[in-house]
């Protein structure tokens, strides 16, 4: 009797040790599997125009610190080279000023891929000019009237201007910046010869700063963080133009500011869209609600843009 429940001890000890190697392997592989792509995990690369990196910098990095299992690979490029990525499908999730044709829609969808725009802030093109120039109060015609080259010399503003030819200074020739004045202005796909096109808003600042008759383009979101000293040296640099309404109030001036981004006041404001083309819920989606939620908004106010899903109170300050 003994023998036998011994032998039946051996046999059950021997099923039980093969049970266990069975499982062992499937354990370990369990804990080894890479979580598959969440709102809040995982690994993507997004595009975004160079006119925005401040911006996208602060709220990828805020994003990131909040979810450490995300990980944003953030690539810097000229509007038209991120927009053809976004159509080939080379990435999944652009930032630009740009929104989709409803041409370039229907081909999409034909294609079986649904485009997502997303509006998440409002920002303004500003006219930078050197600290030396004293002619900063531009009309709206002005402005036309320079991009168009009816006006090529600061003395045919000023008689007593001594600063000389106009040099239009803006970042990259297939840039959001330069193609928001050729839609506004109906300028020539091939631009006057005294059109510079440089690398960045950056180095536009920089030039601006370094050259008297030179007025450039940037996009306000490079000078408007005055919390931020990458932005501030920046904006210390030049001298805003305020420019008048087209239509209307045609002597009243206006910064690039967030109360007149807001009141659309200033005259030159575009829109800053997130476009994705995600077939699921994923990290790029996750992105984008983050950015147009509460905290993503609030980074935008900060920077000095004006937020496009947040509501927002405008605090008039008077000079007494």
């Amino acid at each position: 009797m003994g023998k036998i429940s011994t032998f039946k001890q051996v046999v059950q000890l021997a099923i039980l040790a093969v049970a266990i190697v069975a499982v062992l392997p499937a354990c370990k592989n369990k804990g080894a599997k890479v979580p598959a792509e969440t709102p809040t995990s995982g690994s993507i690369k997004i595009e975004a125009d160079e006119s925005f990196k401040p911006i996208v910098d602060a709220e990828v990095s805020t994003f990131t610190s909040l979810y450490n299992l995300a990980h944003i690979q953030t690539v810097y490029k000229p509007e038209r080279e991120l927009i053809a990525d976004f159509l080939n499908d080379s990435v999944q999730v652009i930032v630009s000023s740009w929104t989709p044709t409803e041409e370039q829609r229907k081909t999409l969808l034909d294609a079986q891929t649904v485009v997502r725009t997303t509006l998440v802030a409002y920002d303004a093109l500003a006219i930078v000019l050197n600290k030396g120039n004293n002619d900063s109060l531009l009309t709206y015609d002005n402005v036309k009237d320079i991009f168009t080259g009816k006006i090529t010399d600061w003395n045919q503003l000023n008689t007593r201007s001594k600063l000389g030819k106009i040099s239009i200074i803006f970042d990259n020739i297939h840039s959001g910046n330069i193609r928001y004045f050729r839609e506004k202005f109906n300028l020539p796909q091939q631009l006057p010869p005294n059109f510079y096109a440089v690398n960045s808003n950056a180095e536009v600042v920089n030039y601006v700063a370094k050259s008297p008759g030179a007025l450039g383009i940037v996009s306000v979101n490079w000078i408007s963080d005055t919390d931020d000293s990458t932005s501030f040296d920046l904006g210390s640099k030049v001298k805003l133009a305020a420019i008048s309404q087209q239509y209307f109030d045609k002597d009243s001036y206006y910064l690039p500011v967030q109360g007149s981004i807001y009141q659309k006041t200033y005259p030159f404001i575009r829109e800053v869209n997130i476009n994705s083309r995600e077939s699921f819920y994923g990290l790029g989606s996750g992105f984008i609600s983050f950015v147009a939620g509460e905290k993503g908004q609030r980074i935008i106010l900060k920077s000095g843009l004006v937020p496009a899903t947040m509501p927002i109170r405008i605090v008039e300050v008077k000079n007494e």
